[in-house]
């Protein structure tokens, strides 16, 4: 698709993962701008980009979005920032940087983001408002639930299911076949060799409970 063809496209809010997306948007997507709730942030960004308030949204509905807020220690807030955009599901764009390779027997939702080198192999399932960082590899069959973060440099071993709302720190290993339950965070450079309950955080080699 020739860049003048592009989508527009809204990226809420303008933090880390924001700006990345930018390096992912390909010719598919062009930025039409920020969204961003902190009045601060909102203006002209310091790389130049423009960055509005949440009316925009309203504003603009025929504009693509897509959230990506959270981090290690705001992830289990994502959904409710994301439903609390009011956004029509069909809006919400699904950017793959070229680089990313995703089997055609994989699955993927709406509103996600996979970064350079992210690998998705055959049937696996990745679910819907879905951040996955650089270099990642997820096997055959993993599934990662609707509103997880997934680190850079993780590897999700074949079979392996995550559930909604986790956090997986960049450089960890999920052993094949093992469950990690909804709303659980695993540290940065972490070895799970079983599964992970609900809510919990586990980090450390193997990992072990906080």
């Amino acid at each position: 698709m020739a860049r003048a063809e592009a989508t527009p496209l809204f990226v809420f809010p303008c933090n880390g993962n924001g700006l990345e997306a930018l390096d992912c948007l390909g010719d598919r997507y062009v930025l039409a701008a920020f969204v961003d709730d902190t009045p601060e942030k909102q203006g002209t960004s310091p790389h130049g980009h423009p960055v509005l308030g949440r009316e925009a949204l309203e504003r603009k509905p025929d504009v693509a979005v897509l959230a990506v807020p959270g981090g290690p220690a705001s992830y289990r807030s994502r959904r409710a920032l994301i439903e609390g955009l009011g956004v029509d599901p069909a809006r919400f764009a699904r950017v793959l940087h070229p680089s990313a390779r995703v089997s055609p027997l994989a699955k993927v939702g709406r509103n996600v983001l996979l970064m350079a080198g992210v690998v998705v192999t055959s049937n696996a399932v990745i679910g819907d408002h879905v951040c996955v960082l650089p270099n990642t590899v997820i096997h055959h069959d993993a599934v990662v639930g609707d509103y997880s973060l997934v680190g850079s440099n993780v590897t999700i071993a074949g079979g392996t299911v995550i559930g909604e709302n986790c956090y997986i720190g960049s450089g960890s290993s999920l052993k094949n076949g093992i469950r990690v339950g909804d709303q659980a965070l695993v540290g940065l450079g972490s070895n799970v060799l079983g599964d992970v309950p609900a809510g919990a955080r586990v980090a450390g080699n193997p990992a072990r409970t906080l």
